[in-house]
């Protein structure tokens, strides 16, 4: 057996150690002296969480299809083994190989979730990599960051030597490739960042300058040579079909969060829902050819032994061979005594004949996400949910033996009012109250099950709603117990229970969602005040991160409760997505008016994003 970075004693005292030994089936070594550039890729946030990540399942095969590159994987450690690394000095490892991630070449860091921000900085410093990019050398690896958090990077600007903006599949090899020569001729590692800067997609925060106006908004953001771009383009893979995707999947040790094959079957959302970024970020809507979802499917199962397999999609009802390829599955995993796991339905006749057929006799719960209580705030949020769509998909729902229904909200949204909270408690009561209705008592096993949960809302960057100011904590939790004492109001209350998520979490979601490069020194006092796994709500602590804002003299509600005005420099101003500042202004001038906006099948609404000459945008195009 390979040797372990980390000793069998220390093995037997931390939880889990399956997390750090790697030789997992289907994880792929080389030869490291017989590549040229070696690729940690790093989900910081513990082993399982990050091993149900599919971009860098994505990535990590994709790079290992080079045959000069060797790429392996890193996870944040634990607090109990980060402890013991930091007083044993043990320096972070990549799996594979257990050889320590400093003496990589690069660095990459998917940036999931801005809760993880504290993470970044235990990746670096466990890995003995300099903290500012500034303190870097060509002895420490070069880091990179992507995912969706890159759409907004400043508050990490200072950390991070590049970052990736856009889907992984389309510019690694030139990145890569540069690295190389620049490496062979004896280029300054400022040399190799100011090229790098000329690849599409790729963001170099030390090659910008930002300034700011008297009462903090930003005045100015200028590219510091006349070489480097003003602006940064999304990269884009526009034929899915004819690009890159694992099917042979690595297949962990140990329960994951997502302990499944997943099959991703289009990228984008048709739906234009005014405060979700990703349904924004990833337009235009692209599928991938069902024949090669079939073969997909078939590889995966086979090379992985796992028992279930997931569609994912931002919407799977929406794409438009759903039906050919659910009844291959269906007749596939039938014999097999496999599972199907269809995310992201949108609950009608069809989907609900669906999972009558892939679940099992006990039926579990459905979920309906109406985001708001009354049909006003829907249509602010462009969510194209009525009442009577709901109620209906109930209904059927009911009809077809399901006794639980999830139902999921969000308080803060912009507009709310009273009523529109009163309105989730309302909404509940109609549902729990249509069961009754419908189901006989002879024919009732107990009680129905509504369970309502509300979020917090945090307006993100390239939405509609990034202008919007957002509920202070007090108020948070103000609305949920409102809406508490409003659910206890009902004539069904027994058979309704309310959950809602944490105010302090949310507002700190806020303030890096939307914040500016001045947030480092936040973050690396939070960090060193002990701030940890802050998207984990056994470890996080809310007074280290209020101190550390008090003592770097920044506001908290600079960053939440101001509304922008519509002509303020953003911090995310520079990337171009796509998707037009013009849009998203009409869209919140549409979400304060109520209008609806139709989605992308049904009426092209300009967003701009037919300037990437393919997917939904020219479907119906000769």
């Amino acid at each position: 057996m390979k040797k372990t970075a980390l000793s069998e004693e220390i093995l037997l005292t931390v939880e889990k150690p399956a997390r750090y030994i790697g030789n997992e089936v289907n994880s792929i070594v080389k030869d490291k002296d017989k590549v040229d550039v070696r690729f940690a890729m790093c989900f910081p946030d513990v082993y399982e969480i990050g091993m149900s990540h599919l971009g860098i399942q994505i990535l990590y095969s994709m790079l290992n299809t080079f045959e000069d590159v060797w790429c392996e994987r890193v996870y944040s450690p634990w607090i109990d083994l980060n402890k013991v690394m930091k007083d044993l000095n043990i320096p972070l490892f990549a799996l594979e190989s257990q050889d320590p991630v400093k003496d990589f070449d690069f660095l990459g860091i998917t940036l999931q979730y801005e809760m993880c921000y504290t993470n970044v900085l235990q990746v670096l410093d466990l890995s003995h990599i300099p903290l500012y990019s500034s303190d870097r050398d060509w002895s420490h690896p070069i880091v990179i960051g992507g995912g969706p958090c890159t759409y907004n990077p400043e508050p990490l600007a200072d950390f991070f030597d590049l970052f990736y903006i856009g889907e992984g599949e389309t510019n690694y090899r030139k990145l890569i490739d540069l690295y190389k020569t620049c490496k062979s001729n004896g280029s300054t590692r400022n040399e190799f960042l100011r090229c790098a800067a000329g690849i599409e997609g790729i963001y170099v925060p030390s090659m910008y300058t930002v300034s700011y106006n008297t009462d903090g908004t930003i005045s100015s953001f200028e590219p510091i040579y006349d070489d480097i771009p003003r602006v940064i383009h999304k990269a884009i893979v526009m034929d899915l079909s004819d690009t890159f995707y694992p099917t042979k999947p690595i297949v962990p040790f140990i329960k994951v969060t997502q302990d499944r094959v997943v099959l991703e079957i289009q990228r984008g959302c048709i739906r234009g829902c005014r405060f979700c970024q990703a349904g924004m970020l990833y337009r235009p809507v692209r599928e991938r050819n069902v024949d090669l979802l079939k073969s997909y499917a078939a590889d995966m199962l086979k090379c992985t032994g796992h028992e279930e397999i997931s569609l994912s999609s931002l919407s799977s009802s929406d794409y438009s061979s759903l039906k050919e390829l659910v009844d291959f599955l269906v007749e596939y995993t039938g014999s097999r005594r496999l599972n199907i796991s269809l995310p992201s339905l949108r609950i009608d006749a069809f989907s609900l004949d669906v999972m009558s057929r892939i679940q099992d006799i006990k039926k579990s719960s459905l979920t309906f996400a109406p985001e708001a209580g009354s049909q006003r705030l829907r249509d602010v949020i462009n969510k194209g949910l009525t009442k009577e769509i709901i109620l209906d998909g109930a209904s059927q729902a009911f009809l077809g033996g399901w006794t639980r229904v999830k139902l999921y909200f969000m308080l803060g949204l912009p507009t709310e009012t009273e009523d529109d909270l009163r309105g989730i408690a309302e909404l509940s009561n109609d549902i729990a109250r249509l069961y009754y209705e419908l189901i006989p008592k002879s024919e009732r096993h107990g009680r129905v099950q509504i369970v309502a949960s509300s979020s917090f809302f945090v307006p993100k960057p390239f939405t509609p709603f990034q202008w919007a100011a957002m509920d202070s904590r007090d108020s948070f939790l103000k609305k949920a117990h409102f809406v508490n004492d409003c659910m206890h109001e009902q004539l069904n209350s027994k058979s309704i229970k309310y959950n809602y998520h944490e105010a302090d979490v949310s507002v700190l979601e806020g303030v890096f969602a939307r914040g500016d490069r001045r947030l480092s020194k936040v973050l690396k006092t939070a960090y060193e005040k002990g701030c940890l796994f802050d998207a984990w709500t056994e470890t996080f602590n809310e007074q280290p991160w209020l101190d550390s804002f008090n003592e770097c003299d920044v506001s908290i509600d600079f960053y939440t409760t101001r509304e922008r005005s519509l002509d303020e420099i953003l911090p995310w101003d520079m990337i171009d997505t796509g998707v037009s500042r013009e849009f998203l202004k009409r869209e919140w001038e549409n979400a304060l008016n109520g209008r609806i906006t139709p989605n992308c099948r049904a009426a092209c609404s300009g967003c701009g994003a037919s300037v990437f000459g393919g997917g939904v945008c020219y479907e119906n195009k000769a």
